[in-house]
């Protein structure tokens, strides 16, 4: 027995399922999981010593690599202070500021510690400013685990095949609104039918949880039209667009303001951070200076901002992204063509350093195809590429991450693993 195999069986007694997230317990692609011991730059070695290029980056959160000089002092400097104090630090301010100065669509923003923490106050903030209870989500976009939100999501609810979740009564969802992505005419129509009703709309600019399917040109744009034009508020969820498409995520990429933006992921610098803003008028109706409830005791943590502000500085000083732009670019390119030469059919969706493959699908722009995707050849690549130190999400429906640390040897091993999971070529 391996130690991963027996570290899985010793937390199986003691944890549900074994593991503290369930997509990471291989459910949708079979087999156990290695249990990680430490990560460097973009690649991670297991409890058996083995080594793997990784392209889940901690589902994304890490936009440099794992333990990323710059990031570790700052969390040791900042721990070796206080690792809490539940009072304000100069140090969550001057986060605040630089979010602010990246993304000028966040005036003012409230730190949390998670991105499901994020999403639901940001929903009660749309709610209690505008005094609406409805929402409008989208199919197979995914924003956290909170009761109203588990409607139609995807990620780990998609991967295990779960009718959103027991536990959540009729009434949690009552006034969630579930609409196809990438359809504006779906939304127009919700907004002619109960548009008095519609306190927001929360999207994925980029959904990254159904694997990566990107907006249809127009799309984001006609959602900022209608909810305009019903007064209703639009919220972009970057919990993983946020500073990985670009410094202003996917609002800057895409030229579309929301009303409120979600945070989280590359915000921490791997530490569990997250945070939502908008205009000061918005996020004023906030407590203590407004009648919106929202607390944390660790929100603003000392040790997670500091990891956050040294991701935030490295961003500045560095510039990551067009390298990142260009290596996934060549990289999707390689891949598909690798793919193509073999024989398999299949889709590369691609934005920026997001990128994702669909096996077995020609086009894929929203949930349905997605779901109509062959999963089990993508279980049968999965274990293909584990076998050949490449460490890819443990389901079709997550999003493959580039992370500044990835180098043309890297794309170059992806690649190579890729044809040998696969096979020979096809022969005419």
């Amino acid at each position: 027995m391996s130690r991963s195999e027996a570290l899985f069986e010793r937390a199986n007694r003691v944890i549900p399922g074994g593991v503290n997230s369930p997509v990471r317990a291989f459910r949708a692609v079979g087999g156990l999981p290695p249990f990680i011991v430490s990560g460097s730059g973009a690649e991670i070695v297991d409890a058996d010593g083995r080594p793997y290029v990784d392209l889940v980056q901690s589902w994304g959160a890490l936009l440099f690599g794992h333990a990323r000089t710059e990031v570790v002092e700052a969390v040791r400097e900042a721990a070796s202070r206080g690792t809490t104090f539940g009072a304000p630090t100069e140090a969550e301010v001057e986060l605040a500021e630089r979010v602010r100065s990246l993304m000028p669509s966040v005036e003012m923003l409230r730190l949390v510690s998670s991105g499901t923490e994020a999403a639901m106050s940001a929903i009660r903030l749309a709610r209690g400013a505008t005094g609406r209870p409805a929402v409008v989500k989208f199919d197979g976009c995914y924003h956290g685990h909170s009761d109203a939100l588990l409607a139609s999501a995807g990620s780990g609810v998609a991967t295990l095949s779960l009718p959103g979740s027991a536990g959540v009564p009729e009434g949690a969802v009552a006034d969630t609104i579930v609409l196809p992505y990438n359809d504006l005419g779906a939304v127009r129509t919700a907004f002619e039918r109960e548009g008095s009703r519609i306190a927001c709309v929360i999207v994925e600019p980029v959904a990254a949880n159904m694997g990566v399917v990107v907006p249809a040109p127009g799309y984001l744009a006609g959602l900022r039209d209608v909810t305009t034009k019903h007064g209703a508020l639009l919220i972009f969820d970057e919990v993983i667009t946020g500073f990985r498409l670009g410094p202003a995520g996917a609002q800057g990429r895409f030229g579309v303001t929301p009303d409120l933006t979600v945070l989280g992921k590359v915000l921490g610098g791997g530490m569990p951070l997250a945070a939502f803003g908008g205009h000061r008028d918005l996020m004023e109706h906030l407590a203590p200076v407004g009648p919106v409830y929202q607390a944390g005791t660790l929100s603003g943590n000392p040790v997670a901002v500091a990891a956050g502000l040294a991701t935030l500085r490295l961003i500045e000083s560095e510039d990551p992204y067009p390298s990142m732009e260009r290596r996934a670019a060549e990289l999707a390119v390689a891949a598909s063509a690798t793919l193509a030469e073999r024989g398999v059919s299949h889709v590369v969706n691609r934005e920026g350093p997001l990128f994702s493959i669909f096996l077995g699908a020609e086009a894929v722009t929203d949930f349905g195809r997605a779901k109509a995707a062959d999963h089990a050849a993508y279980a049968r690549l999965f274990h293909g590429m584990l076998d050949r130190g490449i460490y890819l999400p443990p389901s079709g429906y997550e999003a493959w991450f580039l992370s500044a640390a990835h180098d043309d040897g890297h794309a170059e091993r992806i690649v190579r693993a890729l044809g040998e999971s696969v096979g020979a070529p096809a022969t005419s």
